[in-house]
């Protein structure tokens, strides 16, 4: 699935509000209730989405240029807060995040494998879920 969105905020606003663990937690929650990040962005490293209900997944931080562009590559899906292994719906897929700046506006574009099953669903969270992020960013 592709997704863009264009913001009147810098890329480095843009960038902490999709990965700072309180706006996060605003904006990925549209998608998955209480959706939290563990970990840190750091290519090569992991990091983990849970969502309230304890289910989540274990990604690769495959490519990461800061305040541009993160690919994450979904190793494992989770349960119990990351403590056990589940179905693999997401896992081996990718998604990636985008941030191209001009004249102090950024355009934000997201990029993701989704399973067949969710498509629907998706297609409408993800879209007010970056919408969040705008408001986010364009409040700062």
């Amino acid at each position: 699935m592709h997704f863009e969105i264009a913001i009147q905020a810098p890329k480095e606003t843009v960038w902490k509000i999709l990965w700072e663990d309180g706006t996060l937690r605003q904006w990925a929650g549209i998608v998955d209730p209480g959706t939290y990040m563990l970990g840190e962005l750091v290519e090569g490293k992991t990091v983990q989405f849970n969502s309230e209900e304890g289910y989540g997944v274990t990604s690769l931080v495959e490519k990461l240029i800061t305040n541009e562009y993160v690919l994450l590559k979904h190793k494992a899906d989770t349960k119990e807060n990351g403590n056990h292994d589940r179905e693999d719906q997401w896992t081996g897929g990718t998604e990636s995040y985008t941030l191209n700046e001009t004249d102090g506006a950024t355009t934000l574009i997201l990029e993701l494998d989704v399973p067949e099953e969710l498509e629907e669903i998706m297609s409408t969270s993800y879209p007010k879920a970056l919408n969040k992020v705008k408001e986010l960013s364009e409040k700062v």
